[in-house]
């Protein structure tokens, strides 16, 4: 099919060493769908991709992103069900470009009269918040839920189905972005760098502790996190690490953090439980109905705009969803 333009990371340098190249485009294998891109979505992974610190991640030199929206213009083998002219969303590798392939098991269709852009975030960042909050999470009406990176695209997709169902919202954020939380219905924004954020959470839960942490910072904050966690039946569903790793002992969860922690990473999530990710899906579709998953409304950049967007993205300069246009 010709070649097309990219962003292609060729050293392990960070966002810096994006640069736009022209490659051949690629060709789908059995059970994937090729797909024009009309939007990509830029995710904190994909910073981490390009520093070398995403486990499993890829190797430079590679076409970045992974996220994007656009229309079906082929299939490999196997493939049915998605025709030439359907708009879908999903995942695969190099979404900074023209053209990619997806896992067809894991696209989703751009919901009824919505752009692609608007789609963004569907599969991932609001799949990964309704997991950490219902089937990980398990989230129960009158529960307090500590949100980190409240104005990101997942906290903010958080912050909305976590008051849906019930919940008293304590989501942290940069003091400039507590307006954008706040106008979502979080009940309390804290600083995201706050000294005593443990005893102020535990402070607004009359000494108990937040009932479940959507926890993405990871960290010297990890620690505080745990300790702002009720204790014995306090989950935390960790799904990022945006400060850096952050370790947890044995004897830390007999001693002295007694709390429930769980991993989430939605892509391994589709894969090793695909009929949970349906679930989430299904659910989603229902909220979309009910008005509490409205349309995305990315920021958009131009595809030669990649390197900027993911340096003020690592920098903490952005609020909501990022989208690059081929």
């Amino acid at each position: 099919m010709g070649t097309m333009r990219a962003l292609r990371q060729n050293t392990s340098g960070g966002p810096g060493d994006l640069r736009l190249v022209e490659v051949p485009v690629p060709v789908p294998g059995p059970g994937e769908l090729l797909v024009r891109v009309t939007a990509a979505g830029v995710n904190f992974a994909d910073v981490m991709q390009t520093h070398g610190t995403y486990a499993g991640g890829p190797r430079p030199p590679y076409l970045a992103g992974f996220e994007a929206a656009g229309v079906v213009v082929g299939r490999g083998a196997g493939v049915t069900g998605w025709p030439p002219g359907a708009h879908v969303i999903g995942a695969g590798r190099g979404a900074f470009a023209e053209f990619m392939t997806m896992p067809a098991a894991e696209a989703a269709a751009v919901p009824p009269g919505w752009a692609d852009e608007q789609a963004l975030g569907l599969v991932l960042n609001w799949a990964t918040a309704l997991a950490a909050l219902r089937p990980l999470g398990r989230l129960a009406a009158g529960e307090n839920v500590l949100i980190h990176a409240a104005a990101g695209g997942v906290g903010q997709a958080a912050v909305r189905m976590a008051k849906h169902y019930g919940a008293t919202v304590i989501a942290v954020a940069s003091a400039a972005k507590h307006p954008t939380v706040r106008a979502l219905g979080a009940d309390h924004v804290l600083e995201r760098d706050r000294p005593g954020l443990a005893a102020e959470v535990r402070r607004l839960t009359g000494g108990a502790g937040a009932d479940l942490v959507l926890e993405s910072a990871g960290g010297p904050g990890f620690a505080a996190t745990l300790a702002a966690t009720r204790r014995v039946t306090g989950r935390v569903v960790v799904y990022g690490f945006a400060a850096g790793a952050a370790t947890i002992t044995s004897r830390d969860l007999v001693f002295e953090h007694p709390v429930q922690v769980t991993g989430l990473h939605i892509g391994t999530l589709a894969r090793a439980a695909p009929e949970m990710f349906a679930g989430l899906m299904a659910e989603l579709r229902a909220l979309r109905a009910a008005g509490v998953h409205p349309p995305g409304r990315p920021v958009v950049h131009d595809l030669a705009e990649g390197p900027r967007v993911l340096a003020a993205l690592a920098a903490g300069e952005t609020t909501g969803k990022l989208a690059l246009r081929p």
